[in-house]
């Protein structure tokens, strides 16, 4: 698993590339969701458009620190969910918790509607 991290228009862009199924891969976006919490990073988007699959431990993962972000007056978006991780996220209605978009530019242009 690879994450490749960037910044764009203030918000982190977390790209997460491969399968997310628990141990270090979901410890790795654990440990980077983390650090921008602790920076006060407030605009967070986790686009899943290169990860293949997420295990019940990486959904718990991004439950955990939608929560997290929500706390500190912040927001964790998601974006380009694959066909099976959409269905995922549909089928345990978790589309009542996180924030979905299709596109980057739209989920970019949500943060800025928030302000």
């Amino acid at each position: 698993m690879k994450i490749k991290s960037y910044t764009k228009d203030d918000v982190v862009i977390l790209e997460p590339k491969g399968k997310l199924m628990g141990g270090p891969d979901i410890g790795e976006l654990d440990e980077k969701l983390y650090a921008l919490l602790g920076k006060k990073q407030r605009k967070v988007i986790v686009d899943l458009g290169k990860t293949d699959w997420i295990s019940s431990s990486g959904i718990a993962i991004l439950i955990h620190h939608h929560n997290k972000f929500k706390e500190i007056g912040g927001n964790l978006k998601l974006v380009n969910l694959t066909k099976k991780i959409q269905q995922i996220i549909a089928i345990t209605k978790l589309t009542l918790v996180f924030d979905v978009y299709d596109s980057m530019d739209l989920a970019l242009e949500s943060f800025k509607k928030t302000k």
